[in-house]
This record gives structure tokens, C-alpha cells and sequence, in this order.
């Protein structure tokens, strides 16, 4: 199993991201996960930088790491001709070390030009034909597109890669899952899942790539890291369908309020203790999963880093 960094678009600005970008690979991560939002989960994270930009600073600063959005919606508040264009020219920035992860997105981002959030089944419907668009818009030449939710018109995408990117779905329960398996080139979830990992890949048609994210804070004092955790994500913590229909930050920090620390540290790994990393990943291996994205919370990237090259990264290899 590879093991990447997870650059958080929501805790850092476009500098900083980049910043990691170049000490991830420095540090011996295998590639990035980076997340694509309009809002942070909560005013402590504090940031979005528009992900398209940071991409291609990342291109220009790192030398060989793949990146993949974690994920886009390229459903509502970006039309998925526009994903097409921008996913083709980072995979030109990238020489071709780029991923288009897609999802069906959370109203915290997609809510923010008045558009109504719909239903479940119905974001679904609008990811698949979302995909469809940017895969046809991917072939060259002019296209038209007339479906239920999207109109292209004579569109032509004119900066092409040699290889279109692969698109990997996003996905939790059943439904998602399979839609994964239909019209992706592989799956990405958060959590050790092996029925989702099963279930994906018993109905994948070509590639079976499944990619995982996981959150840890690494901290000389485990108690400041569980702090740490829980002033910054406590949303990672809501149960069911809250982070996909939640609002607005203020609508997720009221939430959170539930959450505790206890709640948060069952399954992110906080403090010193390299055996405590090492069998959080080693669970995803276990899993099935390809590839895996750790993301760093809160300030202590470089003591990460250097706890990661040095005890964790080799004992996971």
C-alpha cells in the first residue's frame, strides 16, 4: 500500500498547502490528497483557497508527487464542463500525475449561489451525468450535451493531457458504491471499510484502484493533540448525513458542540506513540486499500514529518 500526504484546504492557505506539498515529498510520501471546498467545516479551521490555483503551484514545486482532489463536486457550484478544463490542464501542470476524485458533495459548498440542495438519489443522478460530460469533453473536439441536469454547448477543451486523468469516485453506503464501481476508475472513503472496499470491487468494471483518507495529530503531548483534534475537527465526529447537509460553518460548529474528545480520539491517532500510527494504517492495508492519505492536524507539521520519515513511514514498509 502507497502512503500520501492529505493537504487540508480547509486549515491552511495556498502558501502553506504548497509548503507541504514539498515537505511531504521530502519526507517520503508517495503522493497528495488535497480537499476542494468553498467553506471550512468551522471557523477554527479558517481557510479555502480556491484548490485549481494551489494545484498548480503544487506542479511547479513538487517533482514527481501524484495529486488527487479529495474530492471536487463538479455537480452544482462549478458545472462539470469547467472540471473538465481544470482537470485536464492540472494533468498537463502534472505530466499526467493527476487524479480527478469527484463526490456528490455536501450543501456547506454547493448551497453558495442559491441553488437548491437536492436529495441523495438525486446528487447521484447528477454525479453520474456530471462524469459523463467530462469524460466526453476529455476525447477532443467540439462537443454538445443535452441531459437532464447539464448543457454543453459546442464546448471544446483544447489543453488535453496525453492519457486522460483517472477519475476516482467518492462514496458511502451501498448506493454511492456501486455508482463508483459504474462509472469510475476507482473508489476513495475515509475509514478502514473492507465490505466497502469488497463491494466496490465485485462490481468494478476496469480498475479497482481504492484509495482511503485518514486524520491523525502527531504531538509530542497527547493530551494537547486530543485538544488539538477536537477545537479544530470536531465535525469528523457527526454521525449519519449531517456533513452532507449541513449549511453552513455556523450550522457545524453547533453541531459539534456534541462531540467530544473522548468521541474523537477512538479513531484518530493522537501523541507519540509510533505503534498507535502504525496500526491505524496497517488497518487499511488490512482493508484492501491501495493507497492511503494521512492528513496532519493542527501546527506541528514539522515534528510530523519528521516523525513520519524517520519511525513511521518505514515501519509501514
Amino acid at each position: 500500500m502507497k502512503i500520501g500526504y492529505f493537504l487540508s484546504s480547509e486549515e491552511w492557505g495556498p502558501h502553506e498547502l504548497v509548503a507541504q506539498a514539498v515537505k511531504a515529498e521530502q519526507a517520503g510520501f508517495e503522493g497528495l490528497w488535497i480537499s476542494d471546498h468553498y467553506h471550512p467545516w468551522n471557523d477554527e479551521q479558517g481557510h479555502s483557497p480556491f484548490v485549481w490555483s494551489t494545484i498548480g503551484a503544487i506542479a511547479q514545486a513538487t517533482d514527481a508527487m501524484k495529486v488527487t482532489t479529495a474530492v471536487t463536486c463538479p455537480t452544482i457550484r462549478i458545472h462539470p464542463a469547467i472540471i473538465a478544463q481544470a482537470a485536464a490542464t492540472s494533468a498537463v501542470m502534472l505530466d499526467g500525475r493527476f487524479c480527478l476524485g469527484v463526490g456528490s458533495g455536501e450543501a456547506l459548498n454547493e448551497h453558495i449561489l442559491g441553488d437548491a440542495w437536492p436529495e441523495a438519489d438525486e446528487r447521484l443522478e447528477m454525479l453520474e451525468e456530471a462524469v459523463e460530460v467530462i469524460r466526453t469533453l476529455w476525447q477532443g473536439g467540439a462537443h454538445d450535451h443535452r441531459g437532464r441536469h447539464y448543457r454543453v454547448a459546442h464546448a471544446r477543451v483544447y489543453d488535453l493531457p496525453d492519457t486522460p486523468p483517472p477519475i476516482i469516485v467518492s462514496g458511502f453506503g451501498p448506493k454511492a458504491i456501486r455508482l463508483a464501481a459504474r462509472i469510475g476508475d476507482g473508489f476513495c472513503t475515509v475509514g478502514p471499510d473492507p465490505d466497502a472496499v469488497k463491494l466496490f470491487r465485485s462490481e468494478a468494471r476496469n480498475a479497482q484502484l481504492v484509495q482511503g483518507g485518514l486524520k491523525v495529530c502527531w504531538s509530542e503531548d497527547e493530551a494537547r493533540a486530543r485538544r488539538t483534534v477536537h477545537k479544530l475537527w470536531p465535525n469528523e465526529g457527526l454521525p449519519g448525513e449531517l456533513a452532507q447537509v449541513l449549511p453552513t460553518p455556523e450550522h457545524f460548529q453547533q453541531a459539534s458542540e456534541l462531540v467530544t474528545e473522548d468521541m474523537l480520539a477512538q479513531d484518530t491517532p493522537c501523541g507519540p506513540d509510533v505503534e498507535r500510527h502504525v496500526e491505524a494504517i496497517k488497518a487499511y492495508e488490512e482493508a484492501g486499500f491501495d493507497e492511503l492519505y494521512v492528513n496532519q492536524i493542527g501546527p506541528d507539521q514539522d515534528a510530523f514529518f519528521e516523525a513520519y520519515r524517520e519511525h513511521v513511514l518505514p515501519r509501514v514498509r
